[in-house]
């Protein structure tokens, strides 16, 4: 059963495709996912290191605030049709899966005009406009956040509240005194995790810089990730108590061992920290598109899993006072602990898949003709 999974450009639209697709696979060998993205986007990279076949389309984003680049964005349009009319013919899919941004759109077209069921994963608070657009023609939509569904059109979609497909902690958490000795941090130290993405932030970076410099907190240790790009002019910070590394990868030691996050207000990051019950300093890149970043901050600080701390307002001043404020709160930090824990949702991805074998197997075309969001399913 031949699946396309559309979606690219960030690693927030492609890394969920392919925890779905894998998921799929997992669950039913007879699955074959194929990837379909931009030539320009993160799955340039990625995918060639992927075990799954792929195309790569002369895709652009809408250049709004440069109309007259938009040329490039109709004439790749264009391309891309051509060539999904190629691709579909060849696969004969099942289903097409969109993970967001300008790269799944083609992808997504191509299946309502040949009435192949199209799904969506929705990862942000505030969907983008790619998302909002196929709402209208897709069987279901699968939320990161629910809070998406406020600003989903009405109509034939169902939407299921499934939380972002991640790569789940171990059924049997790492001990957190094991896990802070083997970044050389002594078992009683209090321990702050700080990451911008993989490119980092540099706005975070510049402020735990200067905090450092100013002075940290008696037992306070840092991990501190500042992206590939921007290591080399953070690496002279690295200590026995500040960990500087380029990039967390696997991070998963680094969630065992700390109290609270320092971090950006993206999808992917923010649910593996919930499901690590680990809380949240966010900080959202105040550029984002449609600047999601701030809404995810604004709703996981509703649902008390987090903190939200404006761009504008960061200093080292206003870290330390935070960072402090939470770590001499045992009872504060402990609420907001529990609260990310109870936004997680560390099954996403089979749940998701789940969800589109059903579609795949029953033959469905074109919208379902229900709407709102559902529960949770049963995850094997």
């Amino acid at each position: 059963m031949n699946v396309i999974v559309a979606g690219g450009g960030t690693g927030g639209h492609l890394y969920p495709g392919l925890a779905i697709a894998r998921a799929l696979v997992r669950l039913d060998a007879s699955v074959v996912p194929h990837f379909v993205g931009a030539q320009r986007g993160i799955e340039r990279d990625v995918l060639p290191q992927t075990e799954f076949a792929h195309t790569l389309l002369d895709l652009h984003p809408l250049y709004r605030p440069q109309l007259w680049r938009n040329w490039r964005t109709i004439r790749g349009a264009a391309s891309a049709w051509g060539a999904m009319g190629t691709l579909g013919r060849a696969l004969a899919p099942r289903v097409v899966i969109g993970t967001g941004g300008y790269a799944s759109a083609a992808a997504l077209a191509w299946a309502w005009s040949r009435r192949v069921p199209v799904v969506q994963h929705i990862g942000d608070s505030h969907p983008g406009l790619t998302a909002r657009m196929f709402c209208r023609i897709a069987a279901e939509a699968y939320l990161g956040f629910p809070e998406a569904e406020a600003y989903l059109p009405r109509g034939g979609c169902r939407y299921r509240d499934t939380g972002n497909p991640i790569e789940p902690p171990p059924d049997i958490r790492p001990d957190r005194a094991a896990a802070r000795a083997r970044w050389g941090f002594p078992s009683n130290a209090r321990v702050l995790l700080v990451f911008g993405g993989s490119q980092g932030a540099r706005a975070l970076n510049q402020a735990v810089a200067a905090w450092v410099e100013r002075g940290l907190p008696k037992q306070l240790c840092v991990i501190w990730a500042t992206g590939k790009a921007q290591y080399d002019a953070y690496s002279q910070y690295d200590r026995a108590d500040v960990k500087v590394v380029p990039y967390l990868s696997p991070i998963a030691d680094a969630y065992a061992a700390s109290d609270v996050a320092f971090v950006r207000g993206g999808m992917m990051g923010t649910s593996e920290l919930c499901a690590w019950g680990v809380p949240m300093i966010i900080c959202p890149l105040p550029t984002a598109a449609q600047d999601h970043q701030t809404s995810n901050a604004v709703a996981l600080e509703g649902s008390g899993a987090a903190l939200h701390l404006a761009q504008r307002d960061l200093s080292a001043e206003q870290l330390d006072a935070t960072v402090c404020g939470l770590l001499e709160s045992p009872v504060r930090l402990a609420a907001l602990a529990a609260g990310a824990t109870a936004r997680a949702r560390p099954h996403a991805a089979t749940e998701i898949a789940q969800h589109i074998l059903t579609i795949m197997r029953s033959g469905t075309t074109g919208t379902t003709g229900t709407t709102g969001t559902t529960g949770t399913a049963s995850v094997a």
